[in-house]
């Protein structure tokens, strides 16, 4: 069976679709009975990236394709709509696989489609202009042609069943896995360095992830500073690590803000962002994680908290 897969987001790790294909491509090339893989992406510059993830992956054929002079979102538009059935067609796959939410609406062959969540039509701050609705609008009707649908999780089976109303038998839960890293208790030299790495304080609660409203930071800031304020230890500072937003804005408030506002600038470390190599360790180090978020397609860094260890603090939901 030939399997052609979308790698729009090859290359780019800061997203979790970039995660999810990278990771999901280190299993599928070296499986026993993989089928053949042929992974058509946009051009990449330096070539030294194609070389690299060819040696990563020397079982997929690495194809790439030009991406035509137009404005950013128009240019992943033709990507996927034009670019990657066009492609389909000239090597005869057997299978499309399109790792996020975005199948095309001319399908030569069957489609499978990985749908990670429906944040773009549950929740109204993330909906966007106009553009953006009919853009959700066009990958819901083509998600709904698909052959079939993968999600992460039950819920977001729930809520792909309910809110786009594709048959339960069409839609496969296959559940994210963490990357496997250092668990909680090893290699102290390690642990030691990373702690020297982003002048981690000996006792920490950490939040590690996105700054947008559904992360929900402002109730963890405002949660630690309760907790201080009814007697919890003070040299239990709170790092928040991730990249913060560029600017101030109701859809991602700036967290720096937010702590000067709760008069908790001395207690809090903003350490920025982290390298994926050293995210186990962070977790491993905490005395807890937090992590309040209203709306998660999956939650992974909950279960990579876990893994290494860390005791998890989060929402209901």
């Amino acid at each position: 069976m030939h399997v052609v897969i979308n790698g729009w987001f090859l290359n780019q790790l800061t997203t979790g679709s970039g995660q999810y294909l990278h990771h999901l491509l280190d299993y599928l090339s070296c499986a026993p009975d993989r089928a053949h893989l042929s992974l058509v992406a946009p051009v990449v510059k330096p070539a030294r990236q194609i070389r690299a993830l060819q040696a990563r992956w020397p079982s997929v054929d690495m194809m790439t394709g030009m991406q035509l002079p137009l404005p950013a979102k128009i240019g992943k538009l033709w990507w996927e709509q034009v670019t990657i059935p066009l492609a389909v067609r000239r090597l005869q796959a057997d299978v499309l696989w399109v790792p996020y939410w975005a199948a095309p609406f001319w399908q030569p062959c069957p489609t499978v489609v990985t749908v990670h969540d429906l944040i773009h039509r549950l929740l109204p701050a993330y909906q966007g202009g106009r553009l953006q609705q009919l853009y959700t609008q066009l990958v819901s009707y083509t998600a709904q042609h698909a052959t079939a649908v993968i999600t992460v999780s039950h819920a977001g089976a729930r809520d792909i069943i309910a809110e786009l109303g594709i048959p339960g038998e069409r839609v496969y839960v296959v559940y994210n896995g963490a990357e496997e890293g250092l668990v909680a208790g090893q290699d102290l030299t390690y642990l030691n360095a990373v702690r020297e790495k982003y002048q981690l304080p000996e006792r920490y609660f950490l939040y590690l992830g996105g700054f947008d409203l559904r992360k929900n930071v402002r109730t963890t800031l405002e949660a630690y500073r309760r907790y201080l304020d009814q007697g919890g230890d003070p040299a239990i500072r709170l790092v928040v690590a991730g990249r913060l937003p560029v600017t101030d804005t109701a859809f991602a408030p700036n967290p720096q803000k937010i702590a000067a506002e709760l008069a908790l600038t001395t207690q809090i470390q903003f350490c920025g962002w982290v390298d994926e190599v050293d995210k186990p360790a962070l977790y491993a180090l905490a005395t807890a994680y937090l992590f309040p978020g209203l709306y998660e397609g999956f939650g992974l860094m909950l279960l990579e908290a876990m893994q290494a260890g860390a005791p998890v603090v989060t929402s209901a939901k």
